[in-house]
C-alpha cells in the first residue's frame, strides 16, 4: 500500500547539495534518487506516513506548523538502513527544534490510519534518502564514491503533503515552493 506522507523540504542550498550527491551516484550507474524523474521528487525529511489522512488531520497540520518553521537542520554522516535491499541516506541530527516539529506533526496526524511505526515519536530516525534498493556490494561502492561527507547545516523551510493516489503534493506549512 502506498502511504500518504508529510515531508519537510530543505532550503535551496541544502536541496542543491543533496541533489549533487544524487548526481554523483547516478554518474557511476548506482541507484540514486536522481533516477526518480517524477515532478514531485525532492530531497526531504519524512515527518509522517500513513495509509490515509483525514481532513481533520490536514486542518491540524495547517494550524500547528506556521509558527514552527523554518527549523534548522544538520545533515550528518551517511547511514545505511534495511536488511536485504538497502537505503543509503544522510542522517539528520536530531535537535530540540526538529523533534518539536516531528511531535507537532505526529499530534496533528492523530486519527490517520496505518501510521508507519518508522515515523512514530521516539522511534523515528530522521534522514534524507540518497538511494534505495541497493545491494550490499552497491552500498560499498556508493560509500567509496561519496567518500566522507561533511556535516551540512540547512533548514526545513516548508512542510508538504504527498498523496500517492493523486500523485501530487501541496504545502501545509512554511514557505510556499514553486517547484516540487
Amino acid at each position: 500500500m502506498a502511504l500518504h506522507s508529510v515531508e519537510g523540504l530543505l532550503d535551496a542550498a541544502t536541496d542543491a547539495e543533496v541533489r549533487r550527491e544524487w548526481a554523483v551516484l547516478a554518474e557511476v550507474q548506482l541507484p540514486s534518487q536522481a533516477g526518480h524523474k517524477g515532478p514531485t521528487n525532492a530531497p526531504h525529511v519524512t515527518l509522517s506516513a500513513a495509509g490515509h489522512v483525514p481532513d481533520e488531520a490536514e486542518d491540524r497540520l495547517h494550524g500547528a506548523l506556521p509558527g514552527m518553521l523554518p527549523v534548522p537542520v544538520r545533515l550528518g554522516p551517511l547511514v545505511v538502513m534495511g536488511s536485504r535491499r538497502h537505503v543509503l541516506a544522510r542522517l539528520v541530527v536530531p535537535s530540540a527544534a526538529l523533534l518539536a516539529l516531528h511531535r507537532a506533526v505526529a499530534e496533528a496526524m492523530t486519527g490517520a490510519s496505518d501510521v508507519s511505526e518508522l515515523v512514530r515519536v521516539d522511534r523515528w530516525t530522521p534522514h534524507v534518502t540518497l538511494a534505495h534498493g541497493l545491494t550490499a556490494e552497491q552500498v560499498g561502492q556508493a560509500l567509496a564514491v561519496l567518500g566522507p561527507l561533511r556535516g551540512l547545516d540547512g533548514a526545513i523551510e516548508t512542510v508538504r503533503r504527498w498523496d500517492p493516489g493523486a500523485r501530487r503534493t501541496w504545502p501545509v506549512g512554511g514557505i510556499p515552493t514553486m517547484g516540487p
